[in-house]
């Protein structure tokens, strides 16, 4: 069946690598430059300039297939910090729950960057490129 198939399967991994890498760093073009429908750049807090330079070059990375492990799993990490810190416990009432804290997206992106961290950015990447070059990783 096409929908088991490797290629299928190898297409859909670097489909979704670039989607989200991509809407990933719109977030942070929002923080850092004021793109992408904000209102204007807002790195007034340390940490939410931060957060901007993690998304928008990380994000970028990600969309490169550049050293997609160690960066996803960073940005897991970052995602995780704001689900508990702006999200569960920075708003009026401390929710744990998504649909209280209004937090699905860093959950999402947190569990989006756990995957690629161990599953790698897929045979239509730079990572992959390299290795192949290295003689360390089959042709796609």
């Amino acid at each position: 069946m096409f929908l088991q198939s490797p290629s299928y399967r190898a297409l859909v991994h670097n489909a979704f690598r670039i989607a989200a890498g991509a809407a990933f760093c719109t977030h942070g073009g929002q923080k850092l430059f004021g793109w992408f429908g904000a209102d204007g750049p807002s790195i007034e807090p340390v940490e939410f300039l931060m957060a901007g330079v993690l998304e928008f070059v990380g994000g970028l990375a990600i969309v490169l297939g550049l050293f997609t492990q160690p960066i996803a799993l960073v940005l897991a990490g970052e995602m995780a910090v704001a689900y508990f810190w702006k999200h569960m416990l920075g708003r009026e009432t401390i929710s744990v729950w998504w649909w209280g804290n209004r937090g699905e997206l860093a959950m999402l992106f947190c569990f989006v960057w756990l995957f690629f961290s161990a599953h790698g950015a897929g045979s239509l990447s730079v990572d992959a490129w390299l290795a192949r070059r290295r003689g360390s990783a089959p042709a796609p």
